[in-house]
């Protein structure tokens, strides 16, 4: 890409301590994201999409999990790149909220019970833009009315638990925009929510990251919301990146057997049974002991020997790359 990466994760490896040893969930992650561009990280629960956003945020669970190899690099507002998977937690504390921000899967989790929404937001204005209280108060409510929430003024001194799910999920996109982050990052922000909400929330991400150019990094299983507001794929399967490319790519020439047998996954896919009746189709068998090769072999209905012994992400052209020893052979 010719526009220099805001966010750039160069060969990520991240381990947990267990009572069996360390295990290492994420490995070998490279993905990057641009300014105003949206990347959707994609796969199966478990394939590390949500730990690799952790890391970002320098939110892996302590003294357990860390970062354990690999660089985390994000350019800052002032132009200075920086790594933040070495930055002092200090330092770090001062980049979430103000530069770089999360909007979690569970707002109900996220947000403290015992505050209003208002001194929420309230408490990150004072942290990063040094405001006065009255004046952070005041942004709050503004923020509250960004984001589209009806009678701001009187929903700024409420508490999460009066607010319907969809309301706690603006107030949380409200908490994360407060500061004008430069990197957002969305993880499953519509999981829990009905569709019409859902198409709500996806409308005012789009719309909040025009206004301020910001760049995403949107975490998903939903293949359809991918369609809707990436520029991006990268997927991920077994803690590996396995495929990268333009939505458009990625959805008309899938590279990579799970890439493909992903896309299969979807309704619109679905093949007629010998009933007669569309049958939607799934994925035989679950993700297995990692072993050297490639992660996906014992799922893939083109595996082969070759494909036991190791696998490297290929640079197949311009901002496309696959893992797949057989990518050539084998048809979208």
């Amino acid at each position: 890409m010719n526009t220099p990466s805001l966010l750039s994760i160069q060969d990520l490896e991240i381990r947990f301590r267990t009572e069996d040893g360390e295990i290492a969930p994420v490995r070998g992650v490279t993905l990057s994201v641009a300014p105003g561009e949206t990347l959707a990280l994609v796969g199966e629960s478990g394939s590390g999409k949500s730990v690799t956003s952790l890391s970002v945020m320098g939110l892996l669970p302590r003294p357990a999990g860390r970062v354990s190899g690999g660089k985390i690099l994000f350019r800052q507002r002032s132009g200075r790149t920086v790594d933040l998977a070495a930055l002092p937690l200090s330092d770090l504390r001062g980049l979430r909220g103000a530069e770089i921000a999360m909007v979690f899967q569970e707002p109900m989790t996220s947000l403290n019970p015992v505050l209003t929404v208002g001194e929420q937001i309230a408490e990150s204005v004072r942290l990063h833009m040094g405001l006065g209280h009255a004046s952070a108060l005041k942004r709050a409510e503004e923020m509250l009315d960004l984001v589209e929430i009806p009678h701001a003024r009187r929903r700024v001194h409420e508490y999460p638990h009066q607010m319907s799910g969809g309301m706690r999920q603006r107030v949380m996109i409200a908490l994360a925009m407060s500061c004008n982050p430069s990197l957002l990052i969305a993880d499953e922000p519509t999981t829990a929510l009905d569709v019409t909400i859902q198409a709500q929330i996806l409308a005012l991400i789009q719309r909040l990251q025009r206004e301020i150019g910001m760049g995403v990094l949107f975490i998903t299983h939903n293949l359809g919301v991918v369609a809707e507001i990436a520029d991006r794929v990268t997927v991920m399967y077994a803690g590996q990146v396995v495929e990268t490319g333009s939505v458009g790519e990625i959805f008309r020439t899938p590279r990579h057997p799970y890439t493909n047998a992903l896309l299969n996954c979807l309704p619109a896919r679905a093949r007629r049974g010998e009933d007669g009746r569309r049958v939607v189709q799934s994925i035989p068998g679950s993700i297995g002991k990692i072993g050297d090769g490639c992660a996906f072999a014992p799922r893939c209905v083109h595996a082969t020997d070759p494909c036991g012994v190791g696998t490297v992400l290929l640079e197949t052209e311009m901002d496309r790359s696959v893992r797949c020893l057989r990518w050539r052979e084998i048809p979208a």
